[in-house]
């Protein structure tokens, strides 16, 4: 049973900074594809910024990508978020996700069978 479990996340204010760690276990192999999506009240998942773990290519959502870095330790299975300049749009709970069939749309939510629970983020003015 793959399980993921991230990092606590935290309050901060504007401008701030925080990062998040995630740890996949239960399978043999690291996932093709890791990351990080996350879902604000009343809002869809979007995601944010994962990364297709063999050829370590990233991407990242447009309204992060001067800001935030996905990183990755491939041997150990996890994955890594910093955020950096941090606003209050950026408040969400933010879930990290694995697939072992990352297809075209590797960074879309529906390409990811495995997510775990989700850790809170909130950035205040």
């Amino acid at each position: 049973q793959v399980q993921l479990v991230e990092s606590a996340g935290g309050s901060v204010q504007a401008g701030g900074s925080l990062r998040l760690s995630c740890a996949a276990s239960g399978s043999p192999t690291t996932p093709y594809c890791m990351g990080w999506f996350r879902q604000a009240p009343g809002r869809q998942r979007e995601e944010v910024a994962v990364v297709y773990t063999r050829a370590d290519t990233k991407y990242y959502a447009d309204s992060v990508k001067d800001r935030f870095r996905v990183s990755q330790d491939y041997d150990k299975k996890m994955v890594f978020l910093q955020m950096n300049t941090l606003s209050p749009d950026d408040t969400a709970t933010y879930i990290c996700a694995a697939s072992w069939r990352c297809g075209s749309s590797w960074f879309s939510p529906n390409q990811y069978d495995y997510w775990g629970q989700g850790t809170q983020v909130t950035v205040s003015s």
